[in-house]
């Protein structure tokens, strides 16, 4: 999922937008309350995280004017806690306002809340290749019955995998849709996940799922046995 971090302090949005790439969500950061609004209005973004406090324009008019084009969910930070401007909040349609300084844990606790408050309720929201399980709401693998132990990020890589299976996606794609926006396409950070992800979901098992299309990049899904 992605999310946009608006905030004009560099450490604070550091801070947040490393723990929630660490936490294997797409950060995007926005420096100012005029940048912030144009990147929220023309972004496909699932959460925006909007500091109050803001040059250009301060978080209360990104949120007003936000909130006449897009309905996406926003969390506002505030070093001010007074009652009149989360309740000024509120108004504007913030769905959640968060006091700084925070825990991490807390802020990580909000936005997954906010983020499956915002996903529809599905018949069936477990995704299946194969005899391969990943259930996105539990953050649980399965493969053959088994359970795969897997970090935040190759739970986001799989989870990609499967929901695209037999769709061939480029390097390019998946380190945008799994890393950051900017992320340097020279590194093998592609390859390393994969091989990675191959050890924990096809090498213990006879057929493999996860195959390399040379020149192109990977895709997951079941092949005749040669």
């Amino acid at each position: 999922m992605k999310i946009l971090v608006i905030d004009d302090e560099p450490k604070a949005a550091e801070y947040v937008r490393q723990g929630l790439s660490e936490s294997g969500y797409v950060v995007e950061v926005a420096h100012s309350g005029t940048d912030g609004l144009h990147v929220a209005v023309t972004g496909d973004h699932d959460l925006v995280i909007l500091d109050v406090m803001l040059p250009g324009i301060d978080g209360f008019a990104v949120l007003s004017a936000l909130r006449t084009s897009r309905q996406v969910p926003v969390l506002m930070l505030s070093a001010r806690g007074e009652t009149d401007d989360k309740v000024r909040g509120f108004d504007l349609g913030t769905d959640d306002y968060l006091v700084k300084p925070f825990q991490f844990p807390e802020l990580l606790a909000r936005v997954r809340a906010l983020l499956k408050r915002g996903q529809p309720v599905a018949a069936e929201s477990v995704l299946r290749a194969a005899d391969l399980e990943v259930d996105p709401v539990r953050h649980r693998a399965t493969r053959a019955g088994q359970r795969i132990d897997l970090s935040a990020k190759e739970f986001a890589l799989l989870t990609l995998l499967v929901q695209k299976a037999g769709e061939v996606l480029s390097r390019t794609q998946i380190s945008s849709l799994v890393w950051d926006i900017h992320f340097d396409s020279d590194t093998n950070v592609v390859e390393v996940a994969i091989r990675r992800l191959r050890a924990k979901i096809d090498d213990p098992f006879d057929e493999k799922l996860i195959h390399t299309v040379r020149g192109v990049g990977y895709v997951l899904e079941r092949r005749p046995a040669s």
